[in-house]
């Protein structure tokens, strides 16, 4: 029997696919919901921002520190911290009572979701080899993609039939099931007895990141010379630019510099940054576009995203396997270029909608690109760099995909023109198409088919 057909190899998927979903689906959940939390809530789109880079800021910044803790202390141990910390958060954004306390609870869970990330995939990573590493990189990426995108269809089920705060506190059941799990898997956690833990570094780059992205969403409101504008966004630069100097001679950094001189790790996470920029762009937009532009029930408009998710699901263990066998190239080039292609195509949306002619083809096509693009990039990038290093080389590759959606995020006001409107839509369309076209061009240009895994820097 092969360690792809184990019941091991099916119960270390699932563990990882549902501690990794948690924090995915609840990323993106949030989407269809904003309208009804600003309805409920109030505050406008500063709130919508906050709402979600909040839980992006603490998630993105905190990632590094939280794959460091994995590598030193063990998977279980960080999946089982992250499991309880995001349940927590969870209940206090369903209770949220104003914008302020949901802000601070989406941080929280930001936060211990940064724990589930990287921990889950590092878990396939030291736990499998070979095909069967290949093929559950592959099922997990699926998956949790999958949740990602089919967070928009639940919150809007959530949203029309219940309350947009079931959205956050439902998450409590997958929770609970991947604790099950977890003590049926009955492994032993490996700990470094040198573990080192750099709290100063993780405060540095959560504090710099915090500055420059609360600038970068307030100062639309405020305008550049103001003091609680520069102010943050030059703190934030010269914190982030001591967090990387420090990680070049702490004994432990949080963020090894060195993993970068390996080319498909460094080209890799470029071509990330660019396409899970496009990727966030594209389903903040569409989802809050549907229901305030379009005048669709937030239900209909996560049912829009349905497509992609089939495509992606369809497609990804497929694609798993042909990155094998012809090298990972051909579809992180090909890949980034059929979304872009699919995002044009949003540009049919008028304001006499309709979505069967003017959305759903562009979904189809941006869904059989996305298929074809993410397996292969998580394979390629996480290939690069194995054994002991394995968490901080996913935490690494989440945190840029999380830094590239805070940071498009935080400029969405000058994306789409101030509001989101027809003209703010289209706008944000060709956006996500010039990045996605500027993914697949980095991926041409950089990525190499390794022989067997890259362990030396090139």
């Amino acid at each position: 029997m092969s360690a792809s057909t184990t019941p091991r190899f099916g119960l270390i998927v699932a563990i990882a696919a549902l501690a990794s979903a948690v924090a995915f689906l609840d990323g993106t959940i949030v989407n269809v919901a904003l309208p009804a939390i600003g309805e409920e809530l109030g505050g406008g789109l500063s709130t919508q921002q906050w709402t979600v880079d909040a839980y992006l800021l603490t998630l993105s910044s905190l990632i590094l520190f939280a794959g460091s803790v994995s590598d030193a202390f063990g998977r279980v141990l960080v999946l089982r911290i992250g499991l309880i910390g995001f349940g927590i958060a969870s209940i206090g954004v369903g209770l949220a009572p104003d914008p302020n306390v949901l802000i601070i609870a989406r941080a929280l869970q930001g936060a211990a979701g940064a724990f589930l990330v990287p921990s889950s995939l590092a878990l396939i990573t030291s736990l499998l080899n070979g095909p069967g590493q290949a093929r559950a990189i592959g099922q997990w990426t699926a998956w949790t993609t999958a949740a990602n995108l089919a967070g928009p269809l639940l919150g809007g089920l959530f949203v029309d039939l219940l309350s947009w705060r079931f959205a956050f506190l439902v998450q409590i059941i997958p929770i609970a099931i991947t604790f099950v799990l977890l003590a049926r898997l009955g492994h032993i956690d490996h700990r470094r007895d040198d573990a080192h833990l750099d709290l100063v570094s993780a405060t540095l780059c959560t504090l710099g990141l915090g500055g420059v992205v609360f600038a970068l969403i307030e100062q639309p409101n405020l305008g550049w010379g103001h003091p609680a504008i520069w102010m943050p966004l030059v703190a934030g630069i010269v914190m982030f630019a001591a967090f990387l100097l420090r990680q070049r001679t702490v004994r432990s950094p949080i963020l090894p510099l060195d993993i970068f001189r390996v080319r498909n790790f460094w080209t890799g996470n470029l071509a990330t940054l660019f396409i899970y920029a496009a990727l966030t762009l594209n389903g903040f937009v569409v989802g809050v576009y549907l229901q305030q532009g379009a005048g669709l029930s937030a239900t209909l408009a996560g049912l829009a995203s349905l497509p992609v998710t089939v495509a992606l699901i369809a497609l990804s263990s497929v694609v798993g396997g042909w990155t094998n066998r012809f090298g990972p190239r051909l579809f992180l080039t090909v890949g980034p270029l059929v979304m872009a292609v699919g995002s044009l195509m949003l540009l049919a949306v008028r304001e006499d909608f309709d979505y069967g002619t003017q959305v759903l083809p562009g979904l189809v096509v941006f869904g059989l690109g996305l298929g074809v693009t993410v397996s292969p990039l998580t394979s390629t990038i996480l290939g690069a760099i194995g054994g002991e290093r394995s968490g901080i080389a996913s935490a690494t590759n989440n945190a840029v995909s999380r830094i590239a959606g805070l940071v498009v995020i935080a400029i969405l006001a000058v994306i789409i023109g101030g509001s989101l409107d027809l003209d703010g839509f289209h706008r944000a369309a060709w956006v996500t198409a010039v990045l996605m076209a500027a993914g697949a061009a980095v991926s041409f240009l950089g990525i190499r088919r390794p022989a067997t895994r890259e362990a030396q820097p090139a």
